[in-house]
């Protein structure tokens, strides 16, 4: 009988060697529509904003966590490998970003997504996304879906600044 590896699965920043992996995890969800498509040049200028875990050397989760505003950020590019999914991958990820907007004193955390419930579990709730001029005119305002966007929003308040 084979023996079953138990992994650690920490999450870490992502580094110049783990583009390709991002990238290719990325596209794998966004060819299904899944996930909004980014750029190899959006990846790298971003790189910093990124949290992996790895396994063998490849990218099997990621997430970002993008600043729009000392007040607000955004969880974006979340992703974990198909083959694992419901490991609680995307939930140590997703922790781990929230952890680093309380560091940096941000007050509320939102993120747009086709699976609300997973967010839900975290503390989220579902909002309009008109609560966040930052994303749709920063953003959202040049994605081939703005006029058409069906994505859901969803919000956290920050403990620390929970009257914002």
């Amino acid at each position: 009988m084979p023996t079953i590896t138990e992994h650690t699965d920490s999450v870490v920043s992502a580094g110049t060697d783990d583009i390709a992996s991002i990238q290719k995890l990325l596209n794998h969800y966004a060819s299904m529509g899944d996930l909004l498509p980014r750029t190899l040049q959006d990846i790298v200028a971003n790189l910093a904003h990124f949290r992996v875990i790895k396994r063998d050397g490849n990218v099997i989760a990621c997430g970002s966590l993008e600043h729009f505003t000392d007040e607000l950020a955004e969880v974006r590019s979340l992703m974990v490998a198909s083959d694992i999914k419901g490991a609680g991958l995307g939930r140590k990820i997703v922790q781990e970003l929230i952890n680093t907007a309380q560091k940096r004193g941000v007050a509320r955390v939102m993120a747009l997504t086709y699976v609300p419930e997973f967010f839900h579990k975290l503390g989220f709730i579902t909002v309009n996304k008109d609560i966040f001029p930052e994303k749709i005119w920063g953003i959202c305002v040049n994605c081939y879906k703005f006029h058409n966007c069906d994505e859901i929003a969803v919000l956290l308040k920050l403990k620390q600044n929970q009257n914002t």
